[in-house]
C-alpha cells in the first residue's frame, strides 16, 4: 500500500504538488498513471494539472527507469569540455542511448540541458550524487561504483 503524499505546512494543496510528485516518484521509482491519479486524489488537484506538471519538468520520470539514473549535461560549457565524447563512451561501454536503459536495468541515461556546474564541466548526476570534472577514465570508475 502506498503512503499518502500530502505534507502539512503548505499554504495550499497546489503548492504541495511538486513535493508530492517527488515523494511518489521516490516511493515507486517513476510516475505511473496510477501514481499520478493517487497524487491528484490526495491533493484534490485536477488530474490534467498533475500530469501537466509531471510531464513538464525533466526531474520527473514518466516511464520505468534503471536502478541508477545518469543525468549528464551536454549544454555549452559541458559540450566544449567533452560531454559529447562521454555520451559516445556510454553508448560504447554500456549500450546506452540517450533516454535509454541498459538491458540489465542498471542504468538509464538522461541528457540534461544544464545542471549548473559550468565551472567544473563536464558534469553529471547519478541518482542524487553530483560528479564533476569528468573524463573518459573517471566516468567509468565512477559508474563502476553503482550496481
Amino acid at each position: 500500500m502506498s503512503r499518502k503524499v500530502r505534507k502539512e505546512g503548505y499554504p495550499s494543496t497546489r503548492s504541495e504538488l511538486l513535493g508530492a510528485l517527488h515523494t511518489k516518484q521516490y516511493d515507486e521509482g517513476w510516475l505511473s498513471q496510477d501514481g499520478l491519479k493517487a497524487v491528484s486524489d490526495d491533493l484534490n488537484v485536477p488530474a490534467a494539472a498533475v500530469k501537466g506538471v509531471a510531464t513538464f519538468y525533466h526531474m520527473y520520470h514518466n516511464e520505468p527507469m534503471g536502478r541508477n539514473v545518469i543525468q549528464i549535461c551536454t549544454n555549452v560549457a559541458c559540450m566544449i569540455m567533452g560531454a559529447e565524447s562521454l555520451v559516445d563512451l556510454l553508448k560504447k561501454e554500456y549500450g546506452l542511448e540517450p533516454g535509454g536503459t541498459t538491458d540489465d536495468k542498471r542504468f538509464t541515461l538522461v541528457i540534461m540541458e544544464c545542471i549548473g556546474a559550468c565551472g567544473t564541466a563536464p558534469a553529471m548526476l547519478v541518482n542524487d550524487d553530483f560528479h564533476e570534472n569528468l573524463d573518459e577514465k573517471n566516468i567509468i570508475e565512477i559508474l563502476n561504483g553503482y550496481k
